[in-house]
């Protein structure tokens, strides 16, 4: 299952299993060959023998670090794991990282295409994330004055306070996500697969497509391209800009702050319309109540915020604003429960200087709850927010029979007991006025370095933030 989600969510891992058997006497089953036939790594190999270790390994880092970020593997026999190498024969050096970029007359033919655009949209997915390539990308969009949504995998890959920001578009999204998606002509994707799945909102018909991804199987995958762009996200961005420069002058599109405007009312727009239910002071608490205070106590530049599947991802994703790259881990595309858990603690190892909090729902307590104790074992300060609604929504339509008869979707438990007894910080929140000095409180014991639960008994709450 980790090395299927590695898959899913494009994350760079390098896995070295082993197995009992040995290999040289005994012939075991070839795994290697079996997770690279199924499309599980990009690249995986058998280690016959420990000699082999250097080039084995230069291959992997080689595949690791090159083109699209997608695990590699080396199966490693038990009798070849106990052979000892000569350190004159391990001549290993260092593999570096090498990065393309595109067809220099593919980039002048899609720069006179966003140049002839209307209204140009910019599609921003997890590539620009991994290039490191935002600066590139508000560079871009300011050049032409386009609005820019990213994808659930993408958020954060933008600034979501900048003025071109329309938001992040999922599953569910932000109104003007939905609107520039309608009213655009021109659709240019960068650092995304443009796959069809509810991390990222559909691309209505009749627009020209613009794909700028680092693998080729992307392409002409879902949506029929018009122009396509091969090359690491960050080096084709800088080629655009340039050459977007040089047909248009520094700034090649001029709306006299048209889209802007129009980005504004439709944002306050929408706002108004959400108001109700974010600001909500009915028991139990609405759960976009609990999304409104993480909002307001969190520090986004300070932050890392992930959510878990389902409800809470739906509910988190259009409305909080992520302005500093992967200060919000969006993840979607595999969607088992208690997930983020994982997500959070990962993220405050690579991350100690941040508050790390993955927002949870009791379904996924079920799935990963044992996980508390993890942090305190291991001493990783992380904050978990878990909004108890004693359902498991959302998938009624898919088991009527079961919820009929048996309340098969119904839950019950107090969770912050459970994380109480696993040494962790734990309150338990019933009141709206409740919820900002619980999280308040929690952040506070975060800070002295132990981890913390809040339990937000919630209302369940079916209606989400969806235009497509």
């Amino acid at each position: 299952p980790g090395v299927a989600q590695a898959y899913a969510d494009s994350v760079p891992i390098l896995m070295l299993p082993g197995h009992a058997g040995r290999h040289k006497l005994g012939a075991p089953s070839d795994f290697s060959a079996v997770v690279n036939y199924r499309g599980v790594t990009k690249w995986a190999e058998l280690l016959y023998h420990a000699e082999r270790v250097p080039e084995i390994m230069s291959r992997a880092f080689t595949c690791l670090r090159s083109g699209r970020p997608r695990p590699v593997m080396v199966e490693v026999p038990a009798d070849v794991a106990s052979e000892e190498i000569d350190e004159i024969a391990f001549n290993y050096k260092k593999i570096k990282r090498n990065r393309t970029a595109a067809d220099p007359q593919d980039i002048k033919e899609v720069a006179q295409a966003l140049l002839r655009a209307k209204v140009p949209l910019i599609y921003a997915g997890q590539g620009v994330l991994y290039a490191e390539a935002t600066d590139e990308l508000k560079e871009l969009a300011e050049l032409l004055q386009a609005p820019v949504m990213t994808t659930t995998l993408g958020k954060s890959g933008f600034p979501e306070d900048h003025r071109l920001s329309l938001g992040t578009g999922g599953h569910t999204g932000t109104k003007a996500v939905s609107h520039f998606l309608n009213k655009a002509d021109l659709v240019f994707g960068i650092g995304t697969s443009f796959q069809a799945t509810l991390a990222a909102a559909p691309v209505p018909v009749g627009k020209v497509m613009i794909q700028a991804t680092i693998d080729e199987h992307d392409l002409n995958s879902e949506y029929r391209l018009d122009y396509a762009l091969l090359g690491d996200a960050k080096l084709v961005l800088r080629q655009l800009v340039d050459e977007l420069k040089t047909q248009g002058g520094a700034r090649s599109r001029d709306d006299h702050g048209e889209t802007v405007k129009e980005i504004e009312a439709i944002k306050e727009e929408w706002l108004k319309e959400w108001m109700p239910r974010l600001t909500s002071d009915e028991v139990p608490i609405n759960p976009y109540r609990v999304v409104w205070e993480l909002m307001h106590a969190l520090d986004p530049k300070e932050s890392i915020l992930t959510h878990d599947s389902g409800s809470p991802r739906d509910q988190l994703v259009p409305f909080y604003r992520a302005t500093t790259p992967r200060g919000y881990l969006g993840w979607g595309n595999s969607t088992q429960l208690g997930y983020g858990m994982g997500l959070a603690l990962g993220a405050k190892l690579a991350a100690p200087d941040k508050l790390v909090v993955n927002l949870m729902g009791d379904a996924a307590v079920g799935m990963a709850g044992m996980d508390f104790e993890t942090a305190v074992r291991e001493q990783i300060p992380v904050l978990t927010v878990v909004m108890n609604n004693s359902a498991m929504g959302g998938y009624e339509k898919n088991i009527p029979v079961a919820v009929e008869r048996f309340q098969s979707k119904r839950l019950s438990g107090e969770y912050a007991k459970i994380a109480e007894a696993q040494g962790r910080y734990a309150e338990r929140v019933e009141q709206p006025h409740e919820v900002a000095p619980a999280l308040k409180r929690a952040k506070e014991v975060i800070a002295s370095g132990r981890p913390a639960m809040v339990e937000i008994i919630t209302k369940e709450d079916s209606v989400f933030s969806k235009y497509w």
